[in-house]
């Protein structure tokens, strides 16, 4: 008899703990599991776009709460003691039997909102007294471990509020055009009685029962106090939702952007600002006639927080409905031909490491570098030109000498640190076209290394004590991304001064085709500002930035054509402007003097004074400018008693002599710096019988520029070879230069050195010969095919 009970005791035991492990697991975990929409929210909750769901409904991913008042409604409406039971109303399901059996026919379910949210997780299940078991069995298990708002937001987040629009969130947007948040006393109530009878009661249709059904809920509200006399009058007056509204469309390209990032069918909370968004995409709709006035199509602007590294508006192309042109193609995350905009990067690079001074001279003439021949946007040399000045007016003949100096490999070094990770192919694959477009990069990653820099800077005095450091990471447009701790280096890429001092050049605002508007406004609002055009004007790039903000502009066609005019000047800078007017006024970045010293610079050749230069000038330089070498182009020259002529200790008498700093460049720089300068003072003659000591060089080579260079005939229509043009200076206006060809005399020229020859294929020895004896011997190779 004692078996027999002990057996029982443990078969019961066993049905008893099964039965619980079946009640336990008898919930899916997730409940729901519906495709839901990507949805992106501004930085406050403002949806700025969504998808629809995989499966065609308009059905938002769960929201962590839902809004008191929705929460009040759909309790008051649905179920009053929904807070005082366990997820079963046995009260209700027996007023639910009663009813049923009173009419003949099923006119009351007696279900819980708990009850209810189960059978939206079990779609498809025909309704029945099995099924009604069921539910009530879940109910019960989802309540021991849902709170009761968990409860709510389950139910509300996958109700049906007629055709396709699931749950409250998609709810208000659609029929009312803003968050659930936002929604009065009237709207809610209206939303919170869909669900019961989605399908009869449909916004835009069955007016007169929906309105009834509304008001009666607001009377409830009333005597239950939720709402007071004056609000419910209120409500009464307002009106139905009518048809459903389409969804905002402010970012689809952010919206594409965080599909391809891995938020597909999840709610993302972004850094956008949406006010911001609507107004820089507003702009863009202003400039997109215009430019497609000239086959221009697509436009991209992105707006960044130097504070946090946060986008603020991401205008990834322009809009149009059926995407032609390419308008469906995010230009921010696109690589596109640089053109200039690497620039002030190199010239930072160069500050930083002591090669250059702000006002360095740099060559600007014509140049030929082995089979690479750069060129100024305008056919023009200035001779030499202070390095900030050729950043400013972004001539391509002193970037290309500046990073031959430099090195292609430190520069693409640089680049990577800062954060550009389209530049991907090994150093030696770019050449010195690096810094003319010859890579490729993005808006975004531009924008992000500009917005590092600049935070960097504004964050100089808290590192510095601790290093130089970058306080680098990329621009982010997921709200609360946690970013990379700055590198903390002991020496930085770049340095505080020598990013203080590229803002400062790129302040600089004198274009030779800008409008004086642009002069006007960049310097009251303290913008520093780059533009770009590539190689075949296939993009226009311009980007601004204070201390506070970045704004990145491209302007072009997705599909790389080329379009004339289309310039970073003309195209992406006046977008740029008008971005700038909608962001507050910021003051300039404070000048990092612990990390710059203050010398004495010669003011023609910007680089330290020496004892003989004059007029000196003092500035702010890095103090790795310190090493820089001192001016070369002083030198002492001594001149006879009227100052007329050049003389030596050999012809003149030593006592009478004057004794001058001269300022003197090499002759090819100077043919094209007289010109741009009129009072640069050539050098006097020496006086008759007077034979210099050391004499300078009077003649120099523009074409061919360099030593042992190799140069192509082109053919001409005929299958004729072409003539060389040769080209030489000097530094006397009318001197005569008599030229010789492998030691055969070919012609003399005047004033104007250019010479056309024919020289046959191989190797040549060109000699220039002037009045007085110099000599210029230059060796050349002529390819070809014979």
């Amino acid at each position: 008899m004692q078996f027999i009970r002990t057996k029982w005791f443990y078969l019961c035991l066993a049905l008893f703990l099964l039965i619980t492990t079946l009640f336990w697991f008898s919930i899916p975990s997730p409940l729901f599991s519906d495709s839901t929409c990507t949805v992106v929210n501004d930085n406050r909750g403002e949806l700025l776009d969504a998808t629809i769901a995989k499966d065609g409904q308009y059905r938002f991913p769960e929201a962590d709460s839902i809004p008191p008042k929705f929460a009040k409604c759909i309790v008051a409406f649905e179920d009053r003691h929904f807070y005082r039971h366990p997820g079963v109303n046995p009260f209700a399901i027996a007023r639910a039997i009663y009813q049923n059996i009173k009419k003949g026919e099923i006119v009351s379910g007696g279900s819980t909102i708990t009850m209810q949210a189960i059978r939206l997780s079990r779609k498809g299940q025909h309704r029945s007294f099995t099924e009604k078991i069921i539910e009530m069995i879940l109910a019960l298990r989802l309540e021991l471990t849902s709170s009761k708002n968990d409860i709510l937001t389950l139910y509300a987040s996958h109700a049906p509020y007629g055709g396709n629009v699931v749950g409250i969130d998609a709810a208000s947007w659609r029929y009312y055009g803003r968050g659930s948040n936002e929604l009065s006393w009237a709207e809610t109530a209206a939303l919170a009685i869909l669900p019961n009878a989605p399908s009869i009661i449909f916004p835009g249709k069955n007016q007169q029962a929906f309105l009834k059904k509304r008001n009666r809920l607001l009377a409830k509200l009333l005597t239950a106090k939720e709402i007071d006399s004056l609000t419910y009058n209120l409500s009464l007056q307002e009106p139905l939702p009518s048809e459903p509204k389409p969804l905002p469309q402010i970012a689809p390209h952010l919206l594409t952007r965080a599909i391809i990032d891995g938020f597909k069918g999840r709610m993302v909370k972004s850094t956008i600002d949406a006010n911001l968004q609507r107004r820089v995409s507003d702009i863009v709709e202003f400039y997109k006639p215009k430019l497609e006035a000239n086959s221009i199509h697509n436009i991209a602007v992105l707006v960044i927080d130097v504070k946090t590294g946060n986008a603020l508006a991401y205008v990834g192309n322009t809009y149009s409905e059926n995407n032609d042109n390419g308008r469906s193609v995010d230009i921010i995350k696109s690589p596109r031909s640089t053109g200039s905009i690497l620039k002030p990067l190199l010239y930072a690079a160069m500050l930083n490491d002591g090669l250059i001074l702000p006002n360095t001279l740099i060559p600007d003439i014509p140049t030929q570098i082995g089979g690479y021949t750069p060129k100024n946007y305008y056919p023009t040399y200035d001779g030499a030109i202070p390095a900030s000045r050729a950043l400013a007016r972004s001539l391509n003949v002193p970037a290309v000498r500046m990073l031959q100096i430099y090195s292609v490999a430190k520069f693409h070094y640089i680049l990577n640190k800062l954060g550009l990770t389209t530049i991907s192919r090994p150093s030696n694959s770019y050449g010195l076209s690096l810094i003319l477009g010859g890579a490729e990069a993005n808006l975004w990653d531009l924008a992000g290394v500009y917005s590092s820099l600049s935070r960097s800077l504004n964050n100089f005095r808290r590192f510095q004590s601790r290093y130089d450091r970058l306080d680098l990471h990329p621009a982010v447009y997921i709200a609360d991304t946690i970013k990379k701790a700055p590198v903390l280096e002991e020496h930085s890429v770049l340095n505080a001064a020598s990013i203080f001092l590229t803002f400062e050049a790129m302040r600089e605002v004198a274009r030779p085709d800008e409008l004086s508007g642009w002069k006007y406004f960049a310097s009251s609002r303290s913008v520093a500002w780059k533009t770009g055009t590539s190689y075949g004007h296939r993009d226009a790039w311009a980007i601004g930035l204070n201390p506070n903000q970045v704004v990145a502009v491209w302007v072009g066609n997705a599909s790389g054509e080329g379009r004339p005019d289309l310039t970073g000047v003309s195209a992406a800078a006046p977008i740029m402007f008008d971005v700038f007017g909608l962001l507050p006024p910021s003051n300039w970045f404070e000048r990092p003097i612990d990390d710059m010293a203050y010398i004495p610079i010669c003011r023609q050749s910007g680089q330290r004074a020496t004892d003989i230069c004059e007029p000196i000038d003092s500035m702010w330089v890095p103090l790795s400018g310190l090493e820089t070498p001192p001016c070369p182009y002083h030198r002492i020259v001594h001149l006879d008693s009227k100052g007329q002529f050049r003389v030596n200790d050999l012809c003149y008498d030593r006592v009478k002599m004057l004794h001058q700093s001269w300022f003197v460049l090499p002759p090819a720089m100077e043919w094209f710096y007289k010109s741009k300068k009129p009072d640069y003072r050539m050098l006097p003659t020496y006086m008759q019988g007077c034979k210099p000591e050391n004499p300078l060089k009077s003649m120099a080579m523009l074409y061919p520029r360099s030593y042992n260079a190799k140069i192509s005939i082109p053919r001409n229509l005929d299958g004729t070879l072409s003539d060389i043009v040769f080209e030489a200076v000097h530094r006397v206006a009318d001197a005569t230069i008599y030229w010789h060809l492998d030691d055969k005399y070919m012609g003399e020229t005047k004033t104007f050195h250019k010479l056309a020859l024919q020289p046959a294929f191989g190797d040549h020895v060109l000699t220039l010969v002037d009045a007085e004896g110099e000599t210029l011997v230059t060796k050349f190779t002529v390819e070809g095919d014979r």
